[in-house]
C-alpha cells in the first residue's frame, strides 16, 4: 500500500516537470507518461511487475469515464452546431469504415484469423480528443471552416462507437456471435446508451437545482456521481456506458448550472489526473519486447491506417457535404489514436485471454501516431492552408469567464442605504457597470428596471476588472448566445427585445471589446451575448 501511495506521489510530481518537458521537445505531456511507466514497468529500470490485466482493465475504464464526460461537459454544442452532421457522421460510419478498411487489410494482405483482424480494426477505429487538442492549443492554433469543433464532437464523441465494435469483435472471436445477436447487441447499446445518457442528464439539473445544498465541494461530488452512474446504469443492461455518460456531460455542459466556473476547474483537474493515470498504468502494463516482436507487421498497419483507411473513410464521408478538400485532408490527418484504443484492446485481451497480437501493434500505433503523427499535424495544417490566425481554437463557453475583463462584485445594501426604497431604474450605478442579480435571504432575482431595492439586499454589479470586487459570486448562472446574421434580433436595441422571466444580457463580447449594455445597445453580427439566468 505504502508503495503504491509512493508512486502515486511520485506520479503527481513528476507532472510538473514533465509538462515543462513536453513543450521543450514539442511533444504532447501524455506521450511522457506512457515512457515513464515503460521505465517502472516489468522490462524498465524499475522492473515492477504489474501485470493484474483485471484491475488494469477496471482503472483505466473509471479514467476514461470522466474523461469522456468531461470531453461532452466542455463541447460547445452551438458553436458547433454547423458541423454537427459531419461530426456525428465520422464518429459513427466514420469509424464503422475505418475499422472494417483496416481488419480487410490486415485479414487479406497480414493473413491474420478474422476475429483478430476484426478485433484489430475495432480497437483501433476511434480518434482521441486529448491528444488532438493538446497540440492544437499548445501551439494556439486556430483552424478554418469550424474545423475545431468539428474535431473536438467527432474525437470526443467516437469512442463510443469503437467500443461497440470492440464487443462484437470479442463475441466473434469467442464464436458467440449471429446476426441477430449482433443486431440486438447494437440496439441494446446505442439505445440504452442515449436513453440513460439524456434521462440521467436532465434528472441530475432538476436535483442539482432543487434538492442538493448549495456548496461547490457538494457541488462537484454530485456531477462527478452523475458521471460514474451514467456509465454503470446502461451497462447492467447491455447499454453502451461511455455513450451515455458522454451525452450527460454535453447536455449539462450545455445547460445552465451554478458554480459552473468551480465545476469546470474540478473536472479539468480530476480529468488531468485520470489521463496521467491512464497513459501511465498503459506504460506499465506494456511489454516493449513484445511491441519490438510485432513491429514489422506493426508499422504496416500503423502505415495504412494513417495513410488509407482513416483518410478514404473521411473522404467518402465528408464528400457529400461538400467540404473542402484541405480540411478533408485535415480531418483526414488529424486521426490521432490514444488511450482509448489501448484500452479497448486491454479490455478484449481480458475477455478472450492469450498472447493477443492486437495489445502490442496497438500500442506500437499509439506511440506512433502522438509521437510523429501529432508532432507533424501543425506543420500539416499550414501545409494545406487551413491555419486561421483570426480563429480562437476550440473555445467553449467556459472559456470566457478567464479572458474577459469581466468580474462580478456584490455587496450588501446596509439599513438606510441611499438605494433602499429605490427601483433599479432609479439609481444612477458606477460606469460600465450592471446589475445582474439580487439575492435577498434565500431567494435570487434577476433583477428589471422596476424591481425595488430593500434593506440587507445583496446586489451584484457585473463589472470591468478594473473594479474593486470584494467577493466572487458563484451563484450566477451564465450562458453564451451568439447573433448571427439572419437572427431576427440582429440590428435591434436590447430594450426591445423580449426576455424571459429572470433572465439578463449580463455583457456582450463584441469581437476584442467587452461592452456592459444598457436598453439603447444594439445588436452587431457575431456577438456574443452572455446571459444570467
Amino acid at each position: 500500500m505504502n508503495a503504491f501511495l509512493l508512486l502515486m506521489a511520485i506520479l503527481v510530481f513528476a507532472s510538473y516537470f514533465l509538462k515543462k518537458l513536453s513543450r521543450v521537445l514539442g511533444i504532447p505531456v501524455l506521450l511522457l507518461f506512457i515512457v515513464l511507466g515503460m521505465v517502472f514497468g516489468r522490462e524498465g529500470l524499475f522492473g515492477i511487475q504489474f501485470t493484474n490485466l483485471a484491475l488494469t482493465e477496471k482503472l483505466t475504464s473509471v479514467a476514461l469515464i470522466f474523461i469522456m464526460f468531461y470531453g461532452g461537459f466542455g463541447t460547445n454544442i452551438r458553436a458547433a452546431k454547423p458541423v454537427l452532421p459531419e461530426s456525428i457522421t465520422l464518429a459513427s460510419l466514420g469509424v464503422v469504415a475505418t475499422s472494417l478498411l483496416t481488419s480487410a487489410f490486415v485479414y487479406f494482405v497480414l493473413h491474420w484469423d478474422w476475429p483478430i483482424a476484426f478485433l484489430m480494426g475495432a480497437v483501433t477505429s476511434s480518434t482521441d480528443a486529448a491528444s488532438v487538442f493538446t497540440i492544437l492549443r499548445s501551439r494556439n492554433l486556430g483552424l478554418k471552416y469550424n474545423t475545431a469543433s468539428l474535431l473536438e464532437v467527432e474525437s470526443g464523441s467516437n469512442d463510443p462507437t469503437a467500443y461497440m465494435l470492440t464487443m462484437i469483435g470479442v463475441s466473434l472471436f469467442m464464436g458467440q456471435a449471429s446476426m441477430s445477436g449482433t443486431a440486438v447487441m447494437v440496439l441494446k447499446q446505442v439505445g440504452w446508451g442515449l436513453f440513460f445518457g439524456i434521462a440521467m442528464a436532465y434528472l441530475t439539473r432538476f436535483l442539482f437545482d432543487t434538492l442538493v445544498d448549495e456548496g461547490s465541494g457538494y457541488d462537484d461530488l454530485f456531477i462527478a456521481g452523475t458521471a460514474v452512474i451514467s456509465y454503470a446504469l446502461p451497462n447492467l443492461l447491455g447499454g453502451n456506458g461511455y455513450l451515455s455518460t458522454y451525452i450527460a456531460g454535453v447536455i449539462l455542459g450545455n445547460g445552465t448550472l451554478r458554480n459552473k466556473k468551480a465545476l469546470v476547474n474540478f473536472f479539468d483537474g480530476v480529468t488531468t489526473f485520470m489521463q496521467m493515470v491512464l497513459f501511465f498504468l498503459l506504460g506499465l502494463v506494456a511489454v516493449p519486447s513484445a511491441v519490438i516482436r510485432y513491429f514489422p507487421e506493426a508499422l504496416i498497419i500503423t502505415l495504412f491506417l494513417t495513410f488509407v483507411s482513416r483518410p478514404v473513410s473521411t473522404f467518402l464521408l465528408m464528400k457529400p457535404f461538400k467540404s473542402p478538400k484541405n480540411q478533408i485532408a485535415l480531418v483526414s490527418f488529424s486521426g490521432l489514436r490514444g488511450a482509448a484504443s489501448i484500452v479497448f484492446a486491454i479490455v478484449a485481451w481480458q475477455q478472450v485471454g492469450g498472447d493477443l497480437p492486437v495489445v502490442h501493434v496497438t500500442f506500437f500505433l499509439v506511440l506512433f501516431s502522438i509521437l510523429i503523427q501529432g508532432s507533424l499535424l501543425p506543420r500539416f495544417a499550414q501545409k494545406v492552408d487551413m491555419v486561421d490566425e483570426n480563429v480562437n481554437n476550440a473555445k467553449t463557453f467556459n472559456d470566457y469567464t478567464e479572458e474577459v475583463p469581466i468580474q462580478a462584485i456584490s455587496f450588501r445594501l446596509p439599513d438606510g442605504h441611499p438605494w433602499v426604497g429605490r427601483t433599479v431604474a432609479e439609481v444612477t450605478f458606477p460606469p460600465q457597470t450592471l446589475a445582474t442579480a439580487i439575492f435577498r435571504g434565500h431567494t435570487r432575482i434577476v433583477p428589471n428596471g422596476e424591481t425595488r431595492l430593500e434593506d440587507g439586499d445583496v446586489v451584484t454589479l457585473a463589472a470591468h476588472r478594473s473594479a474593486k470586487a470584494p467577493e466572487e459570486v458563484e451563484k450566477m448562472a451564465l450562458t453564451e448566445i451568439n447573433v448571427e446574421a439572419d437572427d431576427r434580433y440582429c440590428g435591434k436595441r436590447i430594450a426591445e427585445i423580449p426576455m424571459p422571466k429572470n433572465t439578463l444580457i449580463t455583457f456582450i463580447i463584441r469581437g476584442d471589446n467587452v461592452i456592459v449594455p444598457d436598453g439603447d445597445v444594439r445588436l452587431e453580427e457575431d456577438d456574443v451575448l452572455v446571459v444570467s439566468r
